[in-house]
């Protein structure tokens, strides 16, 4: 019997699961000052991902760096990046990893968008201390 993938883990190159996947982003996230960092699984109600984590950056250079600090420590690991969408400047940041997206937002960004009340609605979410 062949067991069944979601699509997210049928293109995994990855030496990491998804969970521990997301866990190291929220850990590079924290390590480098981001806030408010959410964890959500989304596994069971998407098929696109498995994990959105979700971050609070204070200015255009954290943004930068954050994106660098994450594309640098999980490229090892056999994870690269997939896509980008938006931009420093505009307050949000989308990273698709495949079975991870973070999403980095501005304070208002973020507060306007409130991912985490649309996702949380049918997946836990998971907040990690500044």
């Amino acid at each position: 019997m062949v067991p069944c993938l979601s699509p997210a883990a049928a293109g995994r190159s990855s030496r990491l699961s998804p969970e521990a996947l997301a866990q190291r982003a929220v850990d590079v996230l924290s390590e480098h000052k981001a806030l408010d960092i959410a964890l959500i699984d989304i596994s069971r109600t998407a098929t696109f991902t498995d994990y959105f984590v979700i971050a609070t950056a204070q200015s255009p250079l954290q943004f930068d760096a954050l994106v660098e600090y994450l594309e640098h420590d999980l490229a090892p690991q056999g994870v690269h990046l997939r896509h980008r969408e938006g931009t420093p400047e505009s307050g949000w940041v989308l990273l698709d990893f495949g079975d991870l997206i973070v999403h980095l937002f501005s304070e208002e960004q973020r507060a306007y968008y409130r991912l985490e009340d649309l996702w949380g609605r049918t997946s836990t979410v998971v907040r990690f201390a500044d």
